[in-house]
């Protein structure tokens, strides 16, 4: 048997009957063997409820404070699944970020988790007892509560899988794995038994939403194994060591899974969307040297991420066009600061485009094998859906398009692909 962390989101919180759901599936785990730790979202929508608390009480509120009301969501499911499993005559207790600790760095609102000390804990899970964790907080420096950021709380469970050393971290969502694309636009999708952790990490940078990059990124850090399932199962059906749903591993497992089986490595694994961009365009900024950091400088220093970027061959004037995205809800933010900096660095004209979309194909596959990016373009091209911006990795290729396109460029290159399918895949 083994020692197995369990994140339910928070859809799988939202009430008594979901709750108590939950606590079955937590049971029946424990029942067969297994050390258990379950990490707890708040209830859907909560956060979001006090958050505009915060919002009402003073628009420019202390971090430090706002982690006090934010984090309380959390509190509230952990203590509320404890008591439903102490109900149904399994023992249980719950344990908040402080009293592990979860110590984490001061940035409020967007902290990082820097040590979790297990002992007390593991002594509780040996004794048979399941540890009811509430996610997204941990412990400052200075012994205040802080808050991991949004979606925070797939970090808190993959942390304490290392910490503890668990076989596997079971991210129980409203989806049952990780597809080649959003179902919702594909209905020929395929649900994926394997993806590594760098194809995952490419997935989530560029919109898919089953889980939070910074979470992904420490499952590869740490070499936690990570399965996403569906917490909306029926109370009888087979435990998720039975059924499972897609599990991140690393791309040594995958070979070795796909050496065993004798598959090939497909060449496109996921195909991702993104209407959360918005773009920007500099005109006529001066072609010298140093001209680009003025631009981006203080981008960075705002905390603004810029990602794609273009910059035209200089003109015979000695100028250029600078074009790059950033996401939308920072639009706003990046266009005062650069209009404040508009002597400084030298540009005509600021254009701005919010209604954008990113389309990400995904896949180590691409690593060993060229035209990928060939059949993306000519893709797109084929049914008119013009391109605004490309940037590339060594596993995934981005372009930008007009955001009323989006379905039908996802449609589209799912086919170019041979991604169609109605079995699983691995």
């Amino acid at each position: 048997m083994g020692r197995i962390v369990m994140k339910f989101g928070g859809t799988s919180m939202a009430g008594s009957d979901r709750i108590r759901r939950v606590a079955n599936i937590v049971r029946r785990q424990q029942a067969a063997g297994h050390e258990v730790a379950v990490v707890v979202s708040a209830m859907a929508g909560e956060t979001d409820r006090l958050v505009n608390f915060c919002r009402e009480a003073n628009p420019l509120y202390d971090p430090a404070e706002y982690d006090v009301v934010v984090a309380s969501g959390e509190q509230v499911t952990s203590g509320l699944l404890a008591m439903t499993l102490q109900a149904l005559g399994c023992p249980a207790r719950s344990w908040l970020g402080w009293q592990m600790p979860i110590k984490t760095d001061d940035a409020h609102a967007k902290a990082r988790i820097e040590e979790i000390d297990s002992a007390a804990l593991l002594a509780s899970m040996a004794a048979g007892e399941v540890a009811v964790i509430p996610g997204f907080q941990g412990l400052s420096p200075q012994n205040r509560i802080t808050t991991l950021g949004r979606g925070g709380s797939d970090t808190s469970a993959v942390a304490v899988a290392a910490a503890i050393g668990a076989d596997r971290c079971d991210i129980y969502t409203d989806v049952d794995g990780v597809y080649t694309t959003d179902p919702r636009i594909v209905a020929k999708a395929r649900k994926l038994k394997y993806v590594t952790y760098e194809e995952m990490l490419e997935l989530a940078s560029v919109g898919s939403k089953v889980l939070q990059t910074r979470s992904v990124s420490l499952a590869m850090k740490e070499g936690v194994r990570v399965q996403v399932l569906s917490s909306f199962i029926d109370e009888d059906s087979p435990l998720a060591d039975e059924i499972p749903g897609t599990m991140i591993v690393s791309d040594d497992e995958l070979a070795k899974i796909q050496e065993d089986l004798d598959m090939e490595r497909q060449l496109i694994t996921g195909i991702a969307a993104d209407k959360n961009e918005a773009k920007v365009i500099l005109t006529r900024v001066p072609d010298r040297p140093g001209a680009v950091a003025t631009i981006f400088g203080p981008l960075a220093n705002a905390n603004i991420n810029v990602d794609m970027i273009i910059q035209n061959v200089g003109r015979d004037k000695g100028e250029t066009d600078v074009t790059f995205t950033v996401p939308a809800a920072d639009l706003l933010r990046a266009q005062t600061l650069l209009e404040a900096q508009k002597e400084a660095i030298g540009y005509n004209r600021i254009i701005t485009d919010s209604k954008v979309a990113k389309i990400s194909v995904v896949g180590v596959g691409m690593k060993s094998h060229a035209g990928v990016a060939a059949t993306m373009f000519r893709a797109l091209a084929d049914r008119g859906i013009n391109i605004q911006a490309i940037s590339t990795s060594e596993i995934k290729v981005s372009v930008l398009i007009d955001e009323d396109e989006t379905e039908l460029a996802v449609r589209v290159l799912h086919t170019a692909y041979g991604m169609d399918a109605t079995d699983e895949a691995a």
